[in-house]
């Protein structure tokens, strides 16, 4: 069965993201059921974007999940076959939906369908063998992993995966980053396939989902988070000492920066750099990534 507008939902997941959900949510079209699940717990924003949108149903999460348990939070409520996910601060162009459907009638064995960025300077994928291209830029091309802030997920077809049963989609050790190549990755050693569909576009605003009045607190939890998730896949998909060695120069980049900024009184540098230290060394000892932004409502 192909995908069709009946049979697709969308997922997002949002944390004090109202300054950007409503340009992502007008620019899909109002015949596919959206779920938002809201890490922020925000019941005003609940109430206000339902009142708003006769096709949005939106969940409240007792607490900050994080991505990856998000998502995976969000496509329990699903009742169809595919689901796209996609982060706040993304806007889909007009046929983006359209698009991947005529395709997905061609594609017979997929698990995962990506529209394609418009920033070329930011492929929103990455190639199996660096040697291949996409040689015709209007026909879809088979990737080893898409990321995260706009992907279609075959939902019927992943289900039949032993290890993704029981909504096991996410890995959910992982509160940001890397929770979508893992994915991937699990979906490829799995052998299913993965593909962009150029015809199909979409806009990402780029580390925008939270509104901007936190983005020094954002910008503390992305530095803490991409060192631990980066040491938590490796450490996962290729053993601990590979982790470990491949993160030691981050570790020692960011404790070199550390006594710099301190040097130079720099307290929000020196505490970005303090972030890094911090969330590799919990990774290391092989804890949970436990730090959230410090953001109330």
């Amino acid at each position: 069965m192909s995908i069709s507008r009946q049979n697709l939902s969308a997922v997002i997941v949002t944390f004090n993201s109202d300054k950007v959900i409503y340009n992502c949510v007008q620019s899909i079209p109002d015949d596919i059921k959206i779920f938002i699940v809201d890490n922020s717990n925000d019941k005003r924003f609940k109430e206000n974007i339902e009142k708003k949108y006769n096709n949005i149903e939106c969940v409240l999460s007792s607490e900050n999940l994080g991505m990856g348990s998000g998502n995976n939070l969000g496509l329990r409520h699903i009742k169809t076959d595919y689901a796209i996910i996609l982060n706040p601060d993304v806007v889909l162009e007009k046929d983006t939906i359209q698009e991947i459907i005529n395709e997905s009638k061609h594609i017979s064995n997929f698990a995962i369908l990506a529209p394609l960025s418009i920033d070329p300077k930011y492929p929103n994928y990455k190639l199996s063998n660096k040697s291949n291209n996409e040689s015709n830029n209007h026909m879809p091309f088979k990737v080893k992993s898409v990321d995260g802030f706009a992907m279609v997920l075959n939902l019927k077809k992943i289900n039949l995966i032993e290890n993704f049963k029981n909504f096991n989609y996410f890995d959910e050790n992982f509160f940001m980053y890397l929770e979508n190549d893992d994915l991937c990755k699990r979906l490829i050693e799995n052998n299913e396939n993965i593909f962009v569909i150029p015809k199909s576009k979409i806009k990402h605003l780029g580390a925008r989902g939270v509104n901007p009045e936190h983005a020094y607190e954002v910008e503390l939890s992305r530095n803490w988070h991409w060192i631990w998730s980066k040491f938590y896949f490796n450490k996962k998909h290729k053993g601990y000492l590979y982790a470990f060695f491949t993160g030691i120069p981050y570790f020692l980049s960011a404790a070199l920066k550390f006594i710099l900024y301190l040097v130079l009184n720099n307290k929000k540098k020196k505490k970005i750099y303090l972030q890094r230290i911090s969330g590799f060394l919990t990774a290391v000892m092989g804890k949970k990534s436990y730090y959230r932004p410090k953001i109330k409502n």
